[in-house]
This record gives C-alpha cells, sequence and structure tokens, in this order.
C-alpha cells in the first residue's frame, strides 16, 4: 500500500493517507485533518473574545450571531459594568424605624441591626398577645380569624409558631385544623337560626337577615346533589372560602359555576376578600338589595 503526503487543513502539517481515502474525500468534498482537535479548529466558527469589562479582561468564545458591540464573560461583569456607567436612584439615609434609636440607615433598610429590629418586635409579650386575642374574641362573640387580628398575627406567629397555636393559649377553639389543608368545619347558628358550616358563612347569613333579605339555607340544586349555600328569589348565592386552596374544592365550584350558566340560574359568588378584615357586602349584593 502507497501511502501519499497531504496537507492539514487547519495546522498544515503532513499526513499521510492511501490513495484510496484520498480519492474518496475529493469525490466527496471534504478535506485532510491530523486530529479530531484540528478538525473541531477549523469547522468551528466561534470567535475568541476578550471581555470589554477591563477589570476582567478574561477570553471567551461566542457564536458570530451572538456578538454584540459590548461582550462581557458572565453576567457579573456585566453588571459590574453598567452598574458604573448607569447608577441605580439611591434611598436618601434615613433614622432607624427603632423609637428609641437615631441612627442612619442607608439603602432600602428599615433597621440600623438586628438589635434594633428585635427591640420592635419584643414590644408584644405572649401574656399581652393572649390578652388581646381574648379581646377580640370577647368583642366579635366568637374565635378571631387570624385576618381580622392582622396588627398581632405576625407576633403570634413569631412567639407561638403559629395562629392556631395561639388561640388555643387563649383558651378558644381554633377555626382551623392544624394538620390539614381543608377547614374544619365549625358548625355554628346564624341570627335567624339557620345552621352554618362556619364562621363565614354566619357572616353572611347575619348580613342577609340584618338587610331585611329573606333567603333560604341550602337550597338544592335541580337534578344535582350540590346544594347552594343560600337562595333569594331565583338568585343563588355562595361562599367559596376555600378557593384556590383544595383542587377538589374548585372542581365542585366549577361544576357549580357550570351548572348555573348553563341553566340560566343567576349566581353571586362571594369570596373570603369580601368579608375579610371588613364585612363589604354591598357591591356584592347589590341587585338583591334593590329588590
Amino acid at each position: 500500500m502507497t501511502l501519499i503526503k497531504v496537507l492539514c487543513k487547519a495546522c498544515a502539517s503532513p499526513i499521510y493517507r492511501d490513495r484510496g481515502r484520498i480519492n474518496e474525500n475529493i469525490k466527496l468534498g471534504h478535506n485532510f485533518y491530523c486530529s479530531r482537535k484540528c478538525e473541531f479548529k477549523y469547522k468551528t466558527k466561534r470567535r475568541i473574545l476578550e471581555c470589554d469589562n477591563h477589570g476582567c479582561l478574561k477570553k471567551f468564545s461566542r457564536q458570530p450571531n451572538d456578538i454584540l458591540a459590548y461582550n462581557y464573560c458572565s453576567r457579573s461583569c456585566a453588571a459590574t459594568v453598567n452598574n458604573h456607567k448607569f447608577p441605580k436612584w439611591k434611598v436618601p439615609p434615613r433614622k432607624c424605624a427603632s423609637n428609641e434609636c437615631g441612627n442612619l440607615v442607608s439603602g432600602g433598610l428599615k433597621y440600623c441591626s438586628e438589635k434594633c429590629r428585635e427591640g420592635v418586635r419584643c414590644r408584644f409579650t405572649e401574656k399581652g398577645l393572649i390578652e388581646t386575642i381574648q379581646k377580640i374574641a370577647h368583642t366579635l362573640g366568637r374565635t378571631p380569624a387570624k385576618r381580622e387580628a392582622t396588627k398581632i398575627a405576625r407576633a403570634c406567629v413569631y412567639y407561638f409558631g403559629a395562629w392556631n397555636t395561639a388561640i388555643t393559649q387563649a383558651g378558644l377553639n381554633p377555626n382551623r385544623s392544624h394538620s390539614q389543608r381543608m377547614y374544619k368545619r365549625v358548625m355554628t347558628k346564624a341570627k335567624d337560626g339557620h345552621p352554618c358550616d362556619s364562621i363565614s358563612e354566619a357572616i353572611v347569613d347575619n348580613w342577609l337577615t340584618d338587610h331585611a333579605i329573606d333567603h333560604i339555607k341550602d337550597f338544592p340544586y335541580p337534578t344535582t346533589h350540590h346544594k347552594a349555600d343560600w337562595s333569594v328569589g331565583d338568585i343563588f348565592i355562595e361562599y367559596f372560602g376555600l378557593a384556590k386552596d383544595s383542587p377538589r374544592y374548585d372542581r365542585a365550584v366549577a361544576v357549580k359555576r357550570n351548572f348555573c350558566q348553563k341553566h340560566n340560574i343567576p349566581l353571586i359568588e362571594i369570596y373570603p376578600g369580601d368579608i375579610y378584615p371588613k364585612v363589604a357586602l354591598e357591591d356584592k349584593l347589590r341587585s338583591i338589595l334593590v329588590t
């Protein structure tokens, strides 16, 4: 076998191939390479660039389509240069949020130190929180929900670990289950004697009673096993208290909504945001008030 000398297309080093392989490469239009490294080096279109961050100057490769007016080896280098060229608006220094501290705080910080932050939080005590919960419960006549005590809710979670634990420490029965996503059914009665599955339902039922609106509780949907929370004439009213909290509950909501649309039954949907932290049902139930 006679070997013929050819040159590597990338580095021009001499290599030797038999005539059959040479003829085949010429026929197919292939080049000759001395190694895989040379083949990759010749075929790749990536270009070697130098980072435009003058504090870096690191070399890196990039495809021609990705080459811009300014090129950086990393996001960190790009942020360094751009933050220097276009400085962001700076928050002027302000006083520490702690009333007992006069230090200035820079940036978006609220406290000058962890000590000041804990000092503000420590204005609450476990005993004081329990007494506050008991006062709210006495005013409402029932166990308060977390969203009805927003001023102390975070402090209760910090000191007791959970809102329900604080409720238990105050000698009250929690409205929710500790270990389950679904709400506990706290059976209670509204002012008109209607049994309600939760405190929230009782609030809505009491609102209807206070506004002299005749209503039927747990009115059955035609031809189904579902029940509407209330019926006022031909209008159904539903309190969807667990919406987006349980997939099974959301499926039941969709079934009720689709049924009402199919049979042209007016449906008024009430959510926790309509009654917490303040009862605001006038907009939702305006049509009933007019009639």
